[in-house]
């Protein structure tokens, strides 16, 4: 399994499967990150948190441990 967190900068890849629960789950699909969507890791912050990343068009921020419950293809 590979999460979104493993995905190396300047890489794309599709949304598998989405881990976690309730409201965190939703908060992570409301953003646009749902499965077989395609997302491209723009940069990564100077410590390593949070990962942004383009998807549907638009930027997104997400932090590591969020991208750790994203499976990727």
């Amino acid at each position: 399994m590979k999460t979104l967190r493993e995905v190396s900068v300047g890489e794309h890849a599709t949304i598998k499967r989405l881990h976690g629960e309730g409201a965190v789950k939703r908060r992570i699909m409301d953003m646009g990150i749902t499965k077989g969507a395609d997302v491209y890791v723009r940069k990564l912050a100077p410590l390593g948190d949070p990962i942004e990343i383009t998807v549907r068009g638009y930027e997104l921020s997400i932090r590591k441990a969020d991208a750790e419950q994203i499976e990727v293809e």
